[in-house]
């Protein structure tokens, strides 16, 4: 299959085979998890799976026992977590000097990135960045997001569902189905798996072999000339 058809096979699968999905698929699609693109290259998210009955059941019931959760081979578990970005920062300016990048590119990974990534207790620094935006941002184009940590957040689980997505067009392309799930008690599952505090979870992604008699919905979506905006035109 080529990239548009696995596209085009992907449906959110919601009842699975009693097939094992073998280890390698999984892992291999993780890996093209982890190649996604990313905001400043932070990489601030982290995937949890399992194919533990013992665990899946425990997810399964935080995911309100839907069939999906209930019948899946394996459960992986997509989180955001912005201050991830100090596990990422100076391994990105190491990186950026022995590859002998252009200075402007380590002075930003030096520089610019940890003043995007940084926020004190209170939330001052934010305060700080927005007025410094609005002040430059009279006289020339600037950045005026993200300023708060809820911006960060917002940024960080974007990267995330970007390496959600492409973990399941990988297990496609190995003849393997999905179903990203965003039903989910979030405390619980927290909880349950023993996140930090600051981590969101975005999805969890049910991963196994179609049942037989799975009986899914046709595929629907509104008119593209509704959202498709050509501004050549």
């Amino acid at each position: 299959m080529d990239f548009f058809q696995i596209v085009e096979k992907r449906r959110s699968v919601r009842k699975f085979s009693a097939t094992q999905v073998p280890q390698e698929v999984i892992e291999r699609s993780l890996d093209a998890a982890l190649l996604a693109p990313n905001s400043s290259n932070a990489q601030t998210w982290d995937f949890y799976y399992t194919r533990n009955p013992e665990l899946k059941q425990k997810i399964a019931f935080c995911c309100f026992s839907q069939s999906a959760a209930r019948t899946a081979s394996d459960i992986v578990v997509v989180t955001s977590t912005p201050d991830r970005w100090k596990r990422s920062w100076k391994r990105l300016c190491e990186f950026a000097k022995q590859k002998e990048l252009h200075k402007s590119q380590i002075a930003y990974y030096e520089k610019i990135f940890p003043y995007t990534y940084y926020q004190d207790f209170l939330g001052l620094v934010g305060i700080f960045k927005g007025i410094v935006s609005l002040v430059v941002g009279c006289f020339r184009p600037v950045p005026r997001w993200p300023l708060s940590k809820r911006d960060l957040q917002e940024m960080s689980m974007k990267s995330a569902s970007l390496a959600a997505e492409n973990f399941v067009l990988a297990v496609g392309a190995q003849g393997y189905s999905t179903c990203m799930m965003e039903g989910f008690d979030s405390w619980r599952l927290k909880r349950l798996l023993k996140l930090p505090r600051k981590t969101k979870v975005v999805m969890v992604i049910a991963v196994g072999e179609e049942s037989k008699d799975h009986k899914g919905f046709p595929r629907f979506r509104i008119g593209r000339e509704e959202v498709l905006h050509n501004l050549d035109v």
